[in-house]
């Protein structure tokens, strides 16, 4: 039976993407977050490439009881030990982060683990290692991340979508145009983050993409 904080995983997967500024001081969040909620996300990842554990827990602390006011899912990108002393729902994992099944280990019962993979080993292994949900990607060329994975394209993503028993969240380089896209390749959610971040209107984009996965 899929959980009540699983099935929150569809449409928009809200990316609140903060970068470190002097001093590891925690950034605002709060606002994006809110823009997100707004524009129909109801799972938001907080990701702090570099931050030290504090600063990542201070922002934590600050997005957690708003997600709870929303009945939203809260992900912390990369740090088990974050999202566990934070009281998160989960945590999103990287290739090279904790081994899934060492995660696995430490997690509550129905903390949520989900994984970043690049091809179909990598998707299928995080599958039958007990992943609650994988995210795939680059589907396109992405200007976001430092040193990014191959380009998976459309048709690798329809075809793991037909074939993997857990939701995938398709990610990297999806403009608003291609959400649709997305859509008919049968992922269950889509991590924008320049398309709707940079927005003029962050909730108005947030909403387009809410939209396409309600058709």
């Amino acid at each position: 039976m899929t959980s009540p904080v699983l099935a929150r995983l569809r449409g928009l997967y809200g990316m609140v993407d903060v970068r470190t500024g002097p001093g590891d001081r925690p950034p605002p969040a709060g606002r994006l977050a809110r823009a997100l909620l707004d524009g129909g996300a109801r799972i938001l990842q907080l990701r702090m490439k570099g931050a030290s554990a504090a600063a990542l827990l201070a922002v934590v602390d600050e997005m957690r009881p708003l997600c709870r006011r929303r009945e939203a899912t809260l992900i912390i990108n990369d740090r088990l030990d974050v999202a566990l002393a934070g009281g998160a729902d989960g945590v999103h994992l990287g290739q090279d982060d904790l081994p899934l099944a060492a995660a696995r280990a430490l997690a509550p019962p129905g903390f949520l683990i989900g994984v970043s993979t690049h091809g179909e080993a990598q998707a299928f292994a995080a599958s039958d290692g007990g992943a609650d949900y994988i995210g795939f990607g680059p589907v396109f060329a992405t200007a976001t991340k430092e040193n990014p994975d191959p380009v998976v394209g459309l048709g690798a993503l329809t075809a793991l979508c037909r074939r993997v028993r857990i939701p995938v969240v398709a990610i990297g380089g999806i403009s608003l145009d291609h959400v649709p896209e997305v859509v008919a390749a049968g992922a269950a959610a889509a991590a924008l983050i320049a398309a709707v971040n940079g927005a003029p209107d962050v909730a108005a984009a947030a909403r387009q993409v809410t939209a396409a996965f309600r058709l």
